[in-house]
């Protein structure tokens, strides 16, 4: 359904560490930079982060969380751990089972180090 995700940053150098950091964790391959901006590469989608191409600063969007999908809660575990590790902030709960609508999901939560939310989410089985 997407073709990619891209946040705002304010300093790539910033943003590369954390995110190489996170979505290695995922097993994403390191972000090419490209001039102003950063891209994480999968076979299923691109995530990217940029400078603002009109010059003002970065803000996070209120109400906005992009997803990233983890094998197992193992895996949003150690996504955590290295967003923690690498600027990021926790959020919300800690990491741990959520009941929902459509069952039970394992749900991590940080803001990277420009204030986006960020979820890393495993689906666990019925």
């Amino acid at each position: 359904m997407f073709s990619h995700i891209m946040v705002g940053t304010n300093d790539l150098d910033r943003s590369k560490k954390f995110y190489d950091a996170a979505l290695g964790a995922l097993g994403v391959p390191p972000g090419r930079v490209d001039r102003h901006r950063i891209f994480w590469m999968t076979p299923t989608g691109v995530f990217a982060a940029s400078l603002p191409i009109d010059g003002e600063d970065a803000c996070i969007g209120n109400g906005s969380t992009v997803g990233f999908a983890c094998a197992d809660s193992a895996q949003a575990d150690a996504w955590h751990t290295a967003g923690l590790a690498n600027g990021g902030v926790s959020i919300e709960d800690p990491p741990g089972v959520r009941e929902g609508p459509t069952g039970k999901l394992y749900l991590a939560y940080l803001r990277d180090p420009d204030g986006n939310k960020l979820c890393a989410l495993h689906r666990m089985p019925a």
